[in-house]
């Protein structure tokens, strides 16, 4: 198997799991992590028993493929130098700050036939893998993702933050283009959005209520799905699948309906999608998330975000 030298770029909360998925995966050599914040980069370079690295231009020649975690501000600078310099890239949610510069990381991807894989991790959750086989054509959704709050990521507002994990598992699924966004929300403790609701109409005649919180006294990723004859549920957070049908015609006195119901071991999702990425360049594979999925999502979350803002004025 071909070994696959790697780096972390930003080895901050949310790095420095990557990084220790970087060491779990087999093909996969972690050269070294890299964060102008010395101290932390230093820190994760003990505990991962690897070089620390303060520049990126330091890990040119050095590695094949870099996770970038850094914050989402500092995305299309560090992508766009790596893929000039033909490095492969996953980088964390959202791809980028805005569209602009998502589509020029797309362009520069393609160009120069690199793996460009965008981390919107929900796409790895056992449940939500499991219940793709049920799901044919999907006619209403309703997504909730409170959270309560954190003051890591308040540089972006909600929507970008959590929201953007729902709009992406939702345009994967529906596999049409929406051409209808209402979307209400307002700052709480923070100048930017902390709770938003959107509507979101798609052309297939899909319809998605999507509601983002980082604000909430709880925890709650739940995700509803209704089609004809079916209604399925997922809790993202405990793994729990509800999915109902109906097998016959209904009378006054009964509705036929048939029940499975399953909990699935939450795994690793971000294991899962380190792993992808590095089988991707391993094999020369599609990757599991790509830059343009990556670019459809935050597309789509610009769109609610100007929705939001229109009304706040």
């Amino acid at each position: 198997m071909m070994k696959i030298k790697t780096a972390v770029v930003g080895v901050g909360h949310l790095g420095r799991f990557h990084a220790q998925k970087h060491k779990m995966v087999e093909g996969v050599e972690l050269v070294g992590v890299c964060d102008t914040n010395r101290e932390q980069c230093e820190k994760v370079a003990r505990e991962m028993g690897v070089q620390a690295f303060f520049n990126p231009q330091e890990l040119l020649g050095q590695v094949q493929a870099v996770t970038v975690a850094a914050s989402t501000p500092a995305h299309f600078e560090l992508v766009e130098f790596f893929l000039k310099n033909h490095i492969h890239v996953l980088v964390e949610k959202p791809i980028a700050s805005n569209t602009k510069e998502a589509t020029e990381l797309v362009r520069l991807a393609e160009l120069n036939k690199l793996k460009f894989q965008v981390g919107h991790v929900e796409r790895f959750n056992p449940a939500l893998q499991a219940a793709r086989a049920k799901i044919e054509r999907p006619l209403f959704i309703e997504v909730h993702r409170l959270a309560p709050f954190k003051v890591r990521s308040t540089e972006v507002d909600v929507i970008l933050d959590l929201m953007i994990h729902d709009l992406d598992v939702i345009l994967s699924m529906v596999g049409s283009e929406p051409v209808s966004v209402s979307a209400v929300g307002t700052p709480v403790l923070t100048k930017q959005i902390d709770i938003a609701n959107a509507r979101i109409e798609f052309a297939s005649g899909a319809v998605a209520n999507v509601t983002a919180s980082r604000v909430s006294q709880k925890t709650e990723r739940k995700f509803r799905l209704f089609q004809a004859n079916q209604y399925l549920s997922v809790d993202f957070q405990t793994g729990e699948v509800n999915h109902f049908t109906k097998t016959g015609e209904w009378t006054e006195d009964s509705i036929p309906i048939e029940h499975e119901s399953y909990n699935l071991e939450k795994g690793d999702a971000l294991l899962d999608e380190t792993r992808s990425f590095i089988e991707a360049i391993q094999n020369d594979t599609p990757v599991a998330v790509s830059g343009r999925d990556g670019l459809q999502a935050l597309r789509l979350a610009e769109k609610i975000i100007e929705n939001v803002r229109k009304r706040l004025t």
